[in-house]
């Protein structure tokens, strides 16, 4: 069975691994954007701008229904990158109805925003699965959020011991992994985690790939 790495913004492909490659409108890379391979695609709050926002999410409906566009995103907050957070919440709001509108999960950057993040959640009662990716916080707030029905991504994090990722994956059954874009191969993040969950990798790469086609359908 392949490995899933639900996050990576490198392009290569490689055997064995199923790569989603995260590519953004507000970045040059998206005008070679590929036709087969899995992607996500989205306006990121480090780049998106509000003044381009109604042309730019015209773009992105159009492209969000290749069937191989499997997320939106990574879309998000970032409290200290980007347009103003009442900017970056109304480019958010607008993937998420897009996202809501074609049936397709959201994959997430928030950095100091996790309040403001499950707010929109709650308000807008989000149906569709919300991943955030790259999740190294504490321990409750990721329980606070996997509660909240939000679903988690680890990355490089994930291979520090005691970090807020090695011990969530410890406590947790449904999560995925991603290299992001990081210099560490996907294999290796699999190998921790399935010591930190005391299974096999293969187990590992079982239940990924079954909440995967869950996440999809």
């Amino acid at each position: 069975m392949d490995f899933l790495d639900i996050h990576t913004h490198k392009a290569a492909t490689q055997p064995g691994i199923i790569s989603v490659q995260s590519l953004t409108l507000t970045s040059d890379i998206f005008l070679a954007m590929p036709k087969t391979k899995p992607i996500s695609v989205g306006l990121h709050p480090w780049f998106a701008k509000i003044d381009q926002l109604e042309l730019q999410m015209k773009y992105l409906t159009v492209v969000s229904n290749q069937t191989n566009v499997k997320l939106i995103g990574e879309c998000g907050l970032d409290r200290l990158r980007g347009e103003n957070l009442e900017n970056q919440l109304l480019i958010l709001e607008k993937q998420i109805e897009l996202a809501e509108k074609i049936n397709k999960p959201l994959i997430l950057h928030c950095v100091k925003c996790f309040a403001e993040l499950i707010a929109i959640k709650d308000r807008l009662k989000v149906k569709v699965p919300m991943v955030i990716h790259g999740f190294n916080k504490n321990e409750a707030l990721g329980q606070q959020l996997l509660d909240k029905g939000f679903l988690l991504s680890f990355g490089i994090a994930a291979l520090k011991e005691n970090s807020g990722a090695a011990k969530l994956i410890k406590s947790t059954e449904r999560f995925f992994l991603e290299t992001d874009d990081a210099d560490v191969s996907i294999e290796e993040i699999y190998q921790t985690a399935a010591i930190l969950k005391k299974c096999t990798v293969d187990e590992l790469k079982a239940r990924i790939f079954a909440d995967w086609n869950n996440l999809k359908n």
